[in-house]
């Protein structure tokens, strides 16, 4: 089986950072928008507004790194859970937990540069044409 999501969009909101209660494992949730791929009668583009969770260094990395309108590349996995509400209904929330993200802009002033010293081996490392040992070509 395979539960599988790649989404490029722009964050609604600045990231939520949080720790877990138990164990302080950082958590951070924001919103994405992304376009669908046509335009509604009036011929304006429509968009979905996804919710984005992420773990760990990520979220720290994402939390001081991220702002409203920036451009990011979510790869993860759909989830769907749900809880009792105060009021006894049962609520739930489908959202995207995110293996790896990548900033697919820059940030609108030099001050908000990502820190990329402290990134581990959370991020996922997909290899250029200059990375690929041998005579240089792929194929």
């Amino acid at each position: 089986m395979l539960n599988r999501i790649v989404l490029i969009g722009r964050l609604t909101r600045d990231p939520e950072l949080r720790f877990t209660p138990a164990n302080g494992v950082p958590v951070a949730h924001f919103t994405i928008a992304v376009d669908r791929p046509y335009v509604n009668q009036k011929g304006e583009r429509e968009a979905d507004f996804i919710r984005i969770v992420v773990w760990r260094k990520l979220a720290e990395v994402c939390a001081n790194n991220l702002t409203k309108g920036r451009l990011v590349g979510v790869d993860g996995r759909l989830q769907i859970r749900s809880y009792e509400g105060q009021d006894g209904q049962r609520r739930y929330i489908t959202e995207v937990v995110a293996d790896s993200v990548q900033f697919l802009d820059r940030p609108k002033s030099s001050s908000m540069e990502p820190d990329f010293d402290d990134i581990d081996a959370d991020f996922s490392f997909d290899p250029g044409i200059d990375d690929i040992e041998g005579d240089g070509v792929p194929f």
